[in-house]
């Protein structure tokens, strides 16, 4: 192959392989979509779902969803089931962070290239190919692959001190990673962040506690004010509810080693429903994909969707690649999609118009046109932005209307897209398969909001009927804490709802989640995305009511909801 520059073929992990080539023609996004025990791509929406990834040369555009799939790179890593390597197509932080740890902490060696797209597609035609000492081959091609270029990235005399060791070996290896993430992103150089948010807190798996308590026995200490996300347990209550010892004791070692490090025991996945968030323009250092999605969307904040693990990083330096959407010119709209909406609709449509937009943007943000004269809340801008996160690589989107950027011109090759009536009929469909038969309804992924849970608590007074199934509302400590000081907590006691706090849905296990459970019905395009795969139980969809609904009846109603009718046959 003729005319290969240092920025055709670029290695950031090294690792000899020979091997099969699995093609993903979707990004992928690990958590939810891949079996952190297997690697069996599990998400039931993507065309590879039942392939193993396990030994293969996986090749994808770039990932998806989660910035949890760098966690589950490291667990598949450290059990023997990881590819043997992963080549993009484009700018890609999740697994590339997630390889890079495996090597550095653990001597667990995942090939990680970029190529590009003549390169990339002439590969993705092959069967096998082999990566040796820094070349690529296949067929009767052989490809010299370049190292990231380090010494293009502008380090102040800080950093330069955090790099040769100064403040220790935790910082040490964090700028480290930091630097290589920078060359990975084209940065040019770092820049001070503000605050943090830990996405790796969760215990998916036992990847996240090793390198926790690796990182605290190195010494490790966050020095901006850092949140932390979601945890896998009820951290005060879960001896009494039932959690198993070894499950019970893991995830509060995995709590406790951040909040050793200093970060604040907010146990949330929507930080931004929190009394102190970001402003408008702040360069912020989070992670977990929804939060990222809505403080860029929404708050007009700057943050890339960091993977889990270079959160902590960012943390401990206060420093992040100068790269992504912290540059203006990279916060343009690059798609432009006209929202056609029903004549009439409830709150279900937010979450999946967010989808849809994924769906329609997958690797670029895109500004949704059609909606500037309708009413929409923070609840549904935070369920909007949750669904995109699970179909889109992009870490944010504008509403025209809506969102602070919303405005912005979109880029000289933007491309035009549609969401129609159809489209979400379409959706609804996808959604809702299986019996009518409700064992569990499943409100707050991502948590749910004040407003969210006394919505709830109103539409089931004025029903006035006994709840029959597990209903479970799932909060952040903060809404825990102001539903009990103005006597809502107890209200939704003697209705038989719990109201659990510190975990989410997609971290929730038995016994909290009923173990009896075949069926739940959720209001949450993510968790309606990625719930079957996490729990192997059928998931239905809807409504805020139509949860309420179920929460008494034990059952949802078969047919397509009444605003969506007019569409079924187009």
């Amino acid at each position: 192959m003729e005319n290969i520059s240092n920025n055709d073929a670029i290695i950031y992990v090294q690792n000899d392989v020979d091997s099969d080539i699995v093609v993903c023609d979707e990004g992928l996004s690990f958590w939810g979509g891949v079996d952190p025990d297997t690697g069996v791509i599990i998400d039931i929406h993507h065309p590879n779902c039942g392939e193993k990834l396990s030994g293969k040369i996986v090749l994808m555009p770039t990932s998806r969803g989660s910035c949890s799939g760098s966690g589950v790179l490291l667990q598949l890593a450290q059990n023997g089931n990881a590819p043997a390597a992963l080549i993009f197509r484009e700018t890609e932080d999740i697994l590339t962070l997630g390889a890079m740890i495996a090597e550095r902490l653990f001597d667990k060696n995942i090939a990680v290239l970029r190529l590009v797209p003549k390169l990339y597609n002439l590969l993705s035609e092959e069967k096998f190919a082999k990566i040796d000492n820094c070349k690529l081959h296949f067929s009767n091609t052989l490809i010299d692959l370049f190292q990231p270029a380090l010494d293009e990235i502008y380090l102040s005399n800080s950093d330069k001190k955090m790099l040769a060791g100064d403040n220790g070996k935790a910082v040490k290896i964090a700028m480290e990673v930091l630097c290589l993430m920078a060359a990975a992103q084209n940065a040019d150089k770092l820049i001070d962040v503000s605050r943090g948010h830990i996405d790796g807190c969760i215990l998916a798996h036992d990847a996240n506690l090793h390198f926790a308590e690796k990182m605290l026995d190195m010494g490790a200490s966050v020095i901006i004010p850092t949140t932390i996300n979601a945890i896998s347990v009820d951290r005060e209550n879960w001896k009494s509810q039932g959690v198993a010892p070894d499950l019970g004791g893991k995830a509060s070692r995995l709590a406790d080693a951040y909040v050793k490090m200093g970060a604040y025991p907010t146990f949330t996945c929507a930080p931004y429903l929190l009394n102190s968030i970001p402003v408008k323009g702040e360069a912020i250092g989070w992670s977990e994909s929804n939060a990222v999605i809505y403080a860029n969307s929404v708050i007009g904040a700057r943050t890339q969707k960091h993977p889990d693990y270079l959160d902590l990083f960012i943390a401990m330096t206060g420093r992040t690649p100068n790269t992504g959407v912290y540059l203006e010119e990279n916060r343009k709209p690059v798609c432009e999609i006209q929202v056609t909406l029903p004549l009439n609709f409830d709150d279900a449509i937010w979450p999946m118009i967010g989808w849809l937009a994924g769906h329609k943007s997958p690797n670029g943000i895109p500004v949704l046109n059609g909606l500037e004269n309708i009413s929409i809340n923070n609840d549904a801008l935070k369920a909007l932005c949750a669904a995109f996160g699970t179909t889109s690589a992009a870490p944010m989107l504008h509403i025209k209307g809506h969102t602070p950027e919303g405005e912005l011109s979109t880029t000289e090759d933007a491309k035009s897209k549609i969401i129609m009536p159809s489209d979400l009929y379409d959706l609804w469909q996808n959604f809702n398969t299986g019996s009518n038969k409700i064992d569990l309804v499943a409100i707050g992924s991502p948590h749910a909001s004040t407003t969210e849970c006394m919505q709830f608590l109103d539409l089931l007074m004025h029903k006035n009927e006994k709840v029959i199934v597990p209903t479970i509302l799932t909060v952040g400590r903060e809404t825990l804490s102001k539903l009990e000081d103005q006597g809502y907590l107890s209200q939704f006691s003697k209705l038989s709802v719990q109201v659990v706090p510190d975990i989410c849905w997609c971290s929730i296990t038995e016994p909290i989640f009923p173990s009896k459970t075949e069926a739940l019905i959720t209001n949450s395009g993510k968790y309606a995305h990625y719930g079957k795969g996490l729990t192997g139980r059928n998931v239905r969809f809807g409504s805020l009511e139509a949860c309420v609904n179920a929460s008494i009846n034990g059952c949802v109603d078969n047919e397509i909801p009444k605003w969506l009718m007019p569409y079924s046959d187009l």
